[in-house]
């Protein structure tokens, strides 16, 4: 059964040009018009997900009123659409002008085919992204994995990981940086269990002192200690048959560890200040975003304890590491936040896009959520800028977003990585390419690559 083309609307009034688009673009169901008033009358008829729009329109083609007003009325009836406006060669005013309205890109003449069919195919993924985040978003149930977005491999393999997970009763230990979304995946772990149905219950280990840690996992006595004015059960009872996670569990006192591992072996707990050993069925998930080997080396963290709290372990890659997550997850923050607010907002510019892609994200997805939130609040035009997500400083330098940049960059980081590993040597780096010496050379005065590198 053949796949069903994506239909394009191209927007255009020289018939030369019409033919010759029509032609660049034979893999998809072309729809040409000519002015505003068949413009919007082929959008409603065919609903497309991308259009390809001169700026030139009559009445007006030596102009762009009639363009900009055509892109102002096709977004206000379809915000979701991508439209890439043509404009003249260096009129780069008006383009940014479109880009303001709402325009999803700009290119100028004169034509590239294979540069403008890049872009168009670029606009419909990112359409397709968009709308699988709009039914993510939309969906009444809760998933499994609920605000936890995952589309690179790395954070894959760590969901399903969990979903493996999940249905035992494996303690888990959950490592990674803050805000990777560790309580995120514990809250999966329960939810996915046969305990989902019975309490979560969550403690900070490192947010609450150190004298007071122990009352509040295994609980006190009546008379116990000062202020203790009646029995109180401690957090590991109140998660009975259910799941207790132990966030930071590497700032866990070392006194504490010990009553811990009793628990986790015996299966019971002693109140402070009880004698009565009292039996509790929990699952248990812990979390840290300490490096354990290093602790238990310092005396920090004790091994036994260790390896009862690891029988499985995932470990969440922090978010520099998760390609192409940043932009997704930035994307559903602004949809969120933007209903939130009341707000319009449709889009990043393509210099936050950059930037997103670009920037290392130290504190992670709860930085990303935290920028784009801000953002959504500050921004005063219809998408969101770098500036407006407090990222201006690092657009420039920043991850090529064409094809030909990025294979460019490719090229150059393997020949560099190459001959490094090879010390210089370049035959030995030309057998490891499985090239040439001269054309390993051409290579290297092309990305004006030393034989040092």
């Amino acid at each position: 059964m053949s796949e069903v083309k994506k239909t394009l609307l191209i927007v255009e009034d020289d018939p030369g040009l019409q033919s010759q688009l029509k032609w660049c673009f034979e893999g998809y169901e072309v729809v040409i018009a000519e002015d505003r008033e068949t413009a919007i009358a082929e959008l409603r008829r065919h609903e497309p997900k991308v259009v390809l729009q001169d700026l030139g329109l009559p009445p007006d083609p030596e102009g762009v009123t009639e363009g900009m007003a055509t892109l102002k009325k096709m977004l206000s009836i379809m915000p979701e659409i991508k439209v890439i406006v043509v404009t003249g060669n260096a009129d780069t005013d008006n383009a940014v002008r479109a880009v303001g309205l709402g325009a999803y890109d700009f290119y100028q003449k004169p034509l590239d085919t294979e540069v403008l069919q890049l872009i168009v195919q670029r606009a419909f993924n990112m359409w397709e992204l968009e709308e699988q985040n709009r039914k993510l978003l939309d969906r009444g149930a809760k998933s499994p994995l609920e605000g936890f977005i995952a589309t690179s491999d790395k954070i894959l393999q760590v969901c399903r990981l969990i979903e493996k997970v999940a249905p035992t009763n494996a303690t888990t230990l959950l490592l990674g940086e803050s805000g990777t979304g560790k309580e995120l995946l514990a809250r999966a772990v329960h939810n996915l269990s046969p305990r989902a149905a019975e309490p979560f219950v969550a403690i900070n280990c490192a947010a609450i002192p150190e004298n007071l840690l122990e009352s509040e996992l295994f609980g006190y006595e009546r008379g116990a200690f000062t202020g203790a004015a009646k029995t109180t059960p401690g957090r590991i009872e109140f998660a009975n048959k259910g799941t207790l996670f132990l966030d930071e569990i590497g700032d866990m006192p070392l006194p504490l560890q010990a009553k811990l591992l009793r628990f986790l072996q015996e299966r019971v707990v002693e109140r402070v200040g009880g004698r009565k050993e009292i039996p509790v069925d929990v699952r248990v998930v812990c979390a840290t975003n300490q490096d354990l080997n290093d602790a238990i080396a310092e005396s920090r963290f004790r091994e036994d304890l260790y390896y009862r709290i690891s029988e499985v372990t995932a470990a969440i890659p922090p978010l520099r590491e998760r390609l192409g997550d940043a932009v997704v997850l930035a994307r559903v923050f602004l949809y969120e936040f933007a209903a939130q607010q009341g707000r319009t907002l449709r889009n990043f510019t393509q210099e936050a896009l950059r930037a997103i892609e670009n920037y290392e994200w130290p504190g992670n997805v709860r930085e990303l959520e935290n920028k784009v939130k801000s953002a959504v609040i500050m921004a005063e035009g219809k998408n969101v800028t770098a500036e407006d997500l407090g990222l201006e400083e690092i657009t420039s330098g920043a991850y090529p977003m064409n094809l030909r940049a990025v294979r460019l960059d490719a090229e150059r980081r393997a020949v560099k990585h190459v001959l490094t590993v090879a010390d210089g040597n370049i035959s030995k780096a030309a057998e490891l390419l499985g090239i040439s010496r001269p054309t390993l050379y051409d290579l290297m005065e092309k990305h004006d690559i030393g034989e040092t590198a």
